[in-house]
């Protein structure tokens, strides 16, 4: 083949892929309190192979941070494309649309388009366990179809085991080693939609949003999910000794103030085995909806994202669990975009992004327009190339009730860049924190503990760009305390 040749063939790949972007379906798949606990981000007790082979065919982020660790604020952000303080939501119980009443969603912009345009499972808030099976906290605008499954996870309910009795099951370390198969459950019903869909819709163009509820709590999965980690090889993450005592008190979730929650060890690893269970279940699901897509000729023609809406502590910094910080396991979160004839895909992406960046992104590799008032910027260069200059900074916030640690609700708000995360509670009053990643990657030495010279120039330098994306004080707009 000469040169020509292959400057022809090049051009015709070139603009396939053009048309195969401009033109793509989108199967938007989100999972409920998913840390970064799959095998193809590293983890070596994790078995995600779906997960790991749509990481291989696509672009993993390795560092997407998402805007606020809790379920409604950043599933609010991610479809509006917004940051907390614009739509105004820090709780379980404020719409986006009580600020931004005639806001576009993601899903929205396509339905104009002409998409169709279907949710199964959860995409926006749902109360779980106690909610599945209806709307949720649902935005009606965003969706031509909705499905709402309701499995024996919520039948079976009575048999979950309880760690915590005071507390709900949502809210406690909860599990149950279910019988029956993946159909049974919630998120088995929501693959098999959501496949389903895809079938019916495979010659029109759809946006498809699949939302699983595991491995939120209560941990329900097969039982054949439970024995893929045996207990023996369970381990609680290590911790240096005095951890905690360079850590501001907001720093650790009021509904987690003591480490492990004062259970046993023993109780501890079951909890870590339930959580790794729902992980490879989700897995399996995932599975399922990427051989639809290859069965269906789909494959070269849709757009998959996957994302959590945010990361989940499994008992790091000494018995610290779920999610509600700002330390980098709840902060991060997965992200990935397989997206057609980009010429990143099957590479990492190390670069710094946030969950704001995703609403620009899909928009513009599917050739929409963009939407005025976003505060995200396209990934698309990261896309063609994973290494391309890119000086990311992530800023990821979270409120604080008032309780028997603190007098007066409390805005922490946390900054991280290629090296640093830098945090402050109450606008530095009620406490700093500086981690070097370069050198401290667990977040275990606090250097704004009496930080030399160089470091409070650090500070300073980092506090700037924080200021403009997040507020240090408590929101004058309505919020629920109980439900933060």
């Amino acid at each position: 083949m000469n040169y020509f040749t292959r400057l022809g063939s090049l051009a015709i790949f070139l603009i396939s892929a053009s048309i195969q972007s401009t033109s793509a379906n989108v199967l938007f798949i989100a999972v409920d309190d998913l840390a970064a606990t799959l095998g193809c981000y590293g983890d070596v007790i994790a078995k995600t192979p779906n997960i790991d082979q749509l990481a291989a065919t696509g672009v993993r982020f390795s560092r997407a941070y998402n805007q606020l660790p809790l379920c409604n604020p950043t599933r609010a952000s991610v479809m509006t494309g917004r940051r907390p303080d614009t739509i105004q939501v820090y709780d379980l119980d404020q719409h986006f649309r009580e600020a931004l009443p005639d806001v576009v969603t993601l899903s929205q912009a396509f339905l104009q388009k002409g998409y169709f345009t279907a949710r199964v499972g959860k995409i926006y808030h749902y109360n779980v366990p106690a909610s599945i099976g209806t709307a949720g906290f649902d935005d009606p605008p965003s969706w031509e179809k909705t499905i709402n499954p309701k499995g024996r996870d919520i039948l079976d309910e009575a048999l979950i085991f309880n760690a915590e009795p005071h507390r709900k099951i949502s809210a406690a370390l909860s599990w149950l080693a279910a019988d029956g198969e993946d159909e049974d459950q919630t998120d088995g019903m929501i693959a098999t939609q959501a496949i389903r869909m895809m079938k019916e819709k495979r010659r029109e163009r759809f946006f498809i949003a699949a939302g699983f509820f595991r491995p939120h709590t209560p941990f329900v999965a097969p039982k054949k999910y439970f024995d893929m980690y045996p207990l023996e090889e369970i381990r609680l993450p290590y911790a240096p000794e005095n951890d905690r005592a360079d850590i501001p008190v907001p720093a650790f979730a009021h509904n987690c103030p003591i480490p492990n929650y004062g259970l046993d060890e023993m109780t501890c690893r079951k909890a870590v085995q339930a959580y790794y269970a729902c992980v490879s279940l989700i897995d399996a699901q995932v599975g399922r909806l990427l051989d639809a897509l290859d069965s269906l000729g789909l494959a070269e023609t849709t757009l998959v994202v996957f994302w959590s809406d945010h990361g989940y502590h499994l008992g790091e910094h000494a018995g610290t669990w779920q999610k509600r910080t700002l330390f980098e396991e709840c902060a991060k979160a997965p992200l990935i975009i397989r997206a057609p004839g980009k010429w990143g895909n099957g590479q990492s992406c190390d670069r710094i992004v946030e969950f704001v960046d995703i609403y620009p992104t899909v928009l513009e590799v599917t050739g929409k327009p963009s939407q005025s008032g976003l505060e995200g910027r396209s990934l698309g260069p990261l896309l063609n190339n994973p290494l391309a200059p890119w000086d990311g900074q992530a800023v990821t916030q979270i409120l604080r009730p008032a309780d028997d640690r603190l007098k007066t609700p409390v805005m922490g708000r946390s900054i991280r860049t290629d090296r640093w995360r830098y945090t402050e509670w109450d606008e530095g009053r009620a406490g700093t924190e500086l981690y070097d990643h370069h050198a401290d990657p667990n977040e275990f030495q606090n250097l704004a503990v009496a930080p030399p010279p160089y470091l409070k120039k650090v500070m300073a330098s980092l506090k700037r760009p924080l200021e403009k994306k997040a507020r240090g004080k408590v929101p004058e707009t309505p919020f629920n305390p109980p439900r933060l």
